[in-house]
């Protein structure tokens, strides 16, 4: 008795439900595709999402500082209207605004953009209401790398 194996309909394996073998690699083109799109997309939007309130900064030759995760920025535009982070406080609203900020450990560090064309008094009352509301940790922020303006240590009005 001799049988054939393979040759005839019934005898056939069948793999799968199409006959088909399941693939056992996957394609990543596509995905890295992806994902390289969205590393554009970032780095585009990433640099727009500082700051929105239009301060002409002073100039500083500084080094920045390290930026660090709990970190509030109050800004004062040139017609002296203050805005935490991008929101504007109500005139004589700072200090509830201030007293509103979340709060954790030493409280966070406080970034202070003034308009150059502000009065020196002006900057002085928001930083006092900062001491007031116990945010000691302030940095004053300028355009940095830019040569500032020579200045006279000779005398006090400058001359």
């Amino acid at each position: 008795m001799a049988m054939a194996l393979g040759s005839g309909k019934g005898t056939r394996r069948r793999r799968g439900r199409g006959g088909r073998r399941p693939m056992s690699e996957i394609n990543v083109t596509p995905f890295v595709d992806v994902m390289l799109v969205l590393l554009i997309i970032f780095m585009v939007t990433a640099p727009l999402l500082t700051a929105g309130v239009p301060i002409q900064l002073p100039d500083s030759r500084a080094n920045a500082l390290p930026q660090d995760a709990q970190q509030v920025s109050i800004s004062i535009d040139s017609e002296g209207y203050v805005y935490i982070d991008d929101a504007q406080v109500p005139v004589g609203g700072l200090p509830q605004a201030l007293e509103a900020i979340p709060r954790a450990g030493e409280g966070p560090d406080v970034t202070l953009r003034a308009d150059r064309a502000l009065d020196y008094g002006r900057v002085m009352a928001v930083m006092g209401e900062l001491n007031r509301a116990g945010l000691n940790r302030i940095s004053l922020v300028t355009n940095g790398g830019q040569a500032s303006p020579p200045v006279n240590a000779g005398s006090p009005s400058g001359e």
